[in-house]
């Protein structure tokens, strides 16, 4: 039993590993942090690789998490008392700027809705909860892009397929970068009408107790009701509710 809990501590130590590096991570960097040998982590590695809990980078050499321990985080941040304190959050931002409020997470090389709070008006725009969304042309997936390390960055866009969802989406990577600069140095994603003719959003980081970026609070809407420059003025709420969200996720349940 001792030598299982051993085994299943290393197993673990290389997922969390995994998880906490901001960029992928080979086996051999692994077998350092930790402590291990080098065949060990190797062998490790491919057991996690073969049940889809990490993954190859896109240099086939490195590991990053996998859908497993994606979808296993997102379980996690749904959880029933984090759900009730995340709606109470998103309730009242969506009441104050009267429309639609959403959080959302990096899945892969798009943006997860994750959890949602409607505008009352008819006129709006729907992407239940479960949607997926470029990176390259939502407010979301756009702040998300700009706080990544230079290189990862531009490798990531590298590798993305660019397509233009209307005629203000930017396809151009070194536009786009170039705009994600901007981005990063503002802390805020804007997307105007860049993936929906007609809707503008904007969106804020939701920062894990390390200060890195897990999930953004956006809001939404039509131009007809939300202009950019509208949407802009209520970015101080939203980043006081983004604080409220991180305080969920590193709040002991047990006080």
């Amino acid at each position: 039993m001792r030598d299982k809990g051993h085994s299943f501590l290393r197993v673990f130590s290389i997922m969390e590993a995994v998880v906490a590096s901001p960029w992928p991570v080979s086996y051999s960097e692994l077998a350092e942090r930790l402590d291990l040998a080098k065949p060990t982590a190797h062998r490790l590695c491919d057991l996690l690789e073969s049940q889809k809990l990490i993954e190859r980078a896109v240099d086939g050499r490195r590991y990053i998490p996998g859908p497993r321990l994606r979808s296993l985080s997102m379980e996690v941040l749904g959880g029933s008392t984090l759900l009730l304190e995340r709606q109470l959050v998103l309730q009242s931002i969506s009441a104050k700027v009267g429309e639609t409020c959403n959080l959302t997470v990096p899945n892969g090389t798009e943006m997860l809705y994750l959890d949602r709070v409607e505008t009352d008006w008819p006129l709006r725009i729907s992407l239940p909860v479960g949607s997926r969304v470029p990176l390259h042309c939502t407010a979301s997936g756009k702040l998300y892009l700009s706080q990544l390390a230079a290189r990862e960055r531009k490798r990531l866009i590298d590798t993305l397929m660019l397509e233009p969802f209307t005629s203000n989406t930017i396809t151009d990577p070194e536009v786009l970068m170039a705009e994600l600069k901007k981005t990063r140095s503002e802390g805020i994603g804007v997307d105007d009408e860049e993936f929906y003719e007609g809707m503008v959003a904007v969106s804020v980081p939701i920062n894990d107790p390390r200060g890195r970026i897990c999930a953004t609070l956006a809001v939404h809407g039509p131009i007809q009701r939300l202009t950019l420059e509208k949407a802009m003025t209520h970015v101080p709420a939203m980043k006081a509710a983004a604080e409220r969200l991180e305080a969920t996720l590193s709040a002991d349940p047990r006080q």
